[in-house]
């Protein structure tokens, strides 16, 4: 099940927020591990404590795909 993702513009996105910057660094760089595994790359972004994530299937016309769903769920057990 997917937590507080939000679908639009054809993109699930989601903002993670974490306590510190380190913290939101060493989520990206275990969240890494699995995304590469994947072979499906997010677009995302950090800020501080946040980091914005933002899923779409480039190869499927930007549309969201299952491919999509499912990285989304396994970023949010990471």
């Amino acid at each position: 099940m997917m937590n507080n993702w939000i679908e639009e513009e054809n993109k699930l996105t989601k903002t993670f927020k974490f306590k510190t910057f380190g913290d939101a660094i060493a989520w990206m760089v275990k969240a890494s591990y699995m995304i590469e595994k994947m072979d499906h790359h997010p677009e995302w972004t950090n800020i501080y404590n946040k980091v914005m994530v933002s899923l779409t299937t480039h190869d499927a016309g930007n549309k969201i795909t299952e491919k999509d769903r499912k990285l989304a769920e396994a970023l949010d057990l990471v």
